[in-house]
């Protein structure tokens, strides 16, 4: 039944990729450190903002985090060369996955795009040419891979283009407002800035993106669009790494083009010395039906996470419940202000809590909008005080504005945040409604 999968195609695409994802990895991770990004959100920060339940996942005491990330790079380039290669690939995912994890103050959905893609890589066989491993150990050297491998990298992408452009299909991206203030902060970039700001121009950003994710992939695949849906992507890609900035995620995104192209032309391109692969052959091992099952629930997965926010109650805009990992791409801006009022049991006590004493500007921008910072900060303010032998209260009233609308009270100022567990799989009744 399952056959198909397991028909051998030439390897080009994915030998190429190899190396500039591997040199990707690297510039990220080294990147990250010439920038300043690991010095504000893992090295500065009293504490970090973990996923909520990764607590134990922290940051490397003093400067080590540099050294962290060094040997992440260095793994970024044993992935490239091809040496050593599934155990690089695993010693990156795993790294990066932990780096991930253990903040969400610079949340991005190429940061999970990242994490997951690393894992993929460890089970494709990406270093079976033009590789240090297949040198050394030349049984290994292969110019085929099995047609699975191609339609798990199309699947994934068709699966986050195709989230990203649903989710921008709401009233304030299609009336342009949240393009509008997006755009205002680009106000200052030299040349385009002004051209920024036109209503026509956020018009042609807000639905030229929904049009973009939701038809790239199936123009890609289609050779009479390929070349058009190739320069479209360029476009849409070095636009997004110029006006926002978002790392190697654009160029990442280039590189999944190569599965796109006939396998001749990257072969010719590329690496002109690899043989073309062009025979008709099924090879289907042992593991086959593990394989299938384990891809089946993973696509299962990576389909049904996306959407568990529609079964949770109220606006996932307003809740943040089930926004992340959810391909929901600048969707949408927040604007808060927030105070936190700690109560001393025993005496009553009121303490007024000064944010710049304990959070970086970052962490503030988290802290005042969204309910699982608010919520993970009570508990941190309540751990605090129990170091001073103190048993405390922590109130917060938190007014927040979505998209420039007027502010609204997020949070009920009468519940008492240090006391509340955290769940993860339904709403939290201390939210107030909102009227999105």
């Amino acid at each position: 039944m399952f056959n198909f999968l397991f028909r051998h195609i030439d390897n080009s695409a994915l030998i190429v990729f190899r190396i500039i994802f591997g040199f990707l990895c690297f510039a990220e991770s080294i990147g990250a450190i010439l920038t300043g990004w690991v010095k504000t959100t893992l090295i500065e920060p009293q504490f970090t903002f973990t996923f909520i339940g990764f607590e134990w996942l922290q940051p490397l005491p003093g400067y080590w985090m540099y050294a962290y990330y060094i040997v992440m790079g260095i793994f970024g380039l044993l992935i490239m060369i091809g040496y050593k290669y599934r155990w690089s690939a695993f010693a990156f995912a795993i790294m990066w996955t932990c780096t991930y994890l253990m903040q969400k103050s610079s949340y991005n959905n190429h940061y999970y795009l990242l994490s997951f893609f690393s894992f993929l890589m460890v089970l494709l066989p990406a270093h079976h040419y033009a590789s240090v491993d297949a040198k050394q150990h030349p049984e290994i050297k292969n110019t085929s891979m099995p047609y699975w491998v191609w339609l798990i990298i199309i699947l994934q992408l068709f699966i986050v283009y195709t989230y990203g452009a649903i989710a921008k299909i709401y009233p304030d991206w299609l009336n342009t407002s949240v393009m509008e203030i997006l755009m205002k902060s680009k106000q200052h970039y030299y040349i385009v800035g002004d051209l920024l700001q036109e209503k026509w121009m956020h018009y042609f950003l807000a639905y030229g993106g929904i049009l973009f994710d939701g038809l790239v992939v199936p123009l890609l695949l289609w050779k009479p669009t390929r070349k058009l849906a190739f320069a479209a992507s360029i476009f849409f890609h070095l636009f997004n790494s110029f006006v926002f900035q978002v790392g190697i995620f654009p160029y990442l995104s280039l590189a999944f083009c190569l599965f796109f192209f006939d396998s001749k032309v990257i072969n010719n391109l590329f690496i002109k010395r690899k043989p073309y692969y062009d025979r008709v052959e099924i090879i289907i091992p042992k593991y086959a039906p593990i394989l299938v099952s384990v891809f089946s629930v993973y696509f299962a997965f990576q389909i049904l996470l996306p959407l568990r926010h529609h079964l949770i109650e109220d606006n996932v805009l307003w809740t943040e419940e089930g926004h992340r990992m959810s391909w929901r791409m600048m969707l949408r801006t927040k604007g808060g202000s927030t105070i936190y009022k700690v109560v001393d049991k025993a005496t009553n006590e009121v303490i007024q809590i000064n944010l710049n004493d304990y959070l970086t500007k970052k962490q503030q921008r988290g802290a005042t909008t969204k309910p699982d910072f608010i919520w993970q900060f009570a508990q941190r303010l309540k751990k605090e005080y129990a170091k001073q032998g103190k048993d405390i209260q922590v109130f917060v009233s938190a007014y927040v504005s979505v998209n420039g609308r007027p502010y609204k009270q997020l949070v009920n100022p009468e519940i008492d945040l240090a006391s509340v567990p955290w769940s993860h799989f339904k709403h939290s009744d201390w939210l107030l409604p909102s009227d999105l």
